[in-house]
């Protein structure tokens, strides 16, 4: 598990294979990796035990994603797995419409799979990516595989892809025109306690990456 980021870090900025810039963009694809288990299925006891001793200090003192992160640890300490798991369900799960949605379309739109959907595959055909469906069958504008999609993007190997301005582009245009709709769906939702502060830190690591790439410009 990894620390928060600092807000006022450049690291993400800085060139590539300096050990600044690797050590931010290690942090930043972890915590997509982190956010993207979480919204995707109940998380696992393994999971949930690493966040409960995770460490809730910033780096530096100050750190905008301290509070956000220390909220989040604690709310895993203070719930069961059970809790959480049944808190995952009521939530996101059960037969129809969820108490809350996990897609952007929903957000842009309306409507599932809309147009919004018909130009994120596009984007990702560009990409060269593809959901395997047998692996998830939920479409590909479920916010669990638009955080899997930017961690591949930071981490990935293939530098023709997975680079700071390709990041920038679909953060852009995929998960910043929504995600603080849906940050803000679970914040004020009555039943959301664990998931309230899933998305008080989404929130939060959503403003970091989005100064960071607004210092691109």
């Amino acid at each position: 598990m990894s620390e928060p980021l600092s807000a006022t870090s450049t690291a993400p900025l800085a060139p590539r294979g300096s050990s600044a810039a690797l050590d931010e963009e290690t942090a930043r694809a972890e915590l997509y990796g982190l956010l993207s288990q979480l919204y995707y299925a109940v998380p696992g006891a393994d999971l949930l035990a690493a966040l409960r001793v995770a460490v809730t200090e910033a780096p530096s003192a100050g750190g905008f994603l301290q509070e956000p992160w220390q909220q989040l640890v604690g709310a895993a300490r203070a719930q069961s797995d059970a809790d959480i798991a049944r808190e995952f369900d009521r939530l996101f799960g059960g037969v129809g419409k969820p108490e809350v949605y996990l897609f952007g379309s929903h957000y842009l739109s309306g409507f599932l799979n809309e147009k919004p959907l018909v130009r994120l595959r596009a984007d990702l055909d560009r990409l060269g990516l593809a959901r395997d469906e047998a692996a998830m069958p939920e479409t590909e504008d479920h916010v669990a595989y638009l955080c899997e999609v930017m961690r591949y993007l930071i981490a990935g190997d293939d530098m023709a892809v997975c680079n700071l301005t390709a990041q920038r582009d679909f953060f852009a245009a995929h998960l910043q025109p929504w995600l603080a709709a849906l940050c803000d769906a679970l914040a004020s939702h009555p039943q959301a306690r664990f998931y309230a502060a899933v998305a008080q830190f989404t929130r939060a690591f959503a403003a970091v990456e989005t100064q960071g790439f607004d210092m691109l410009e």
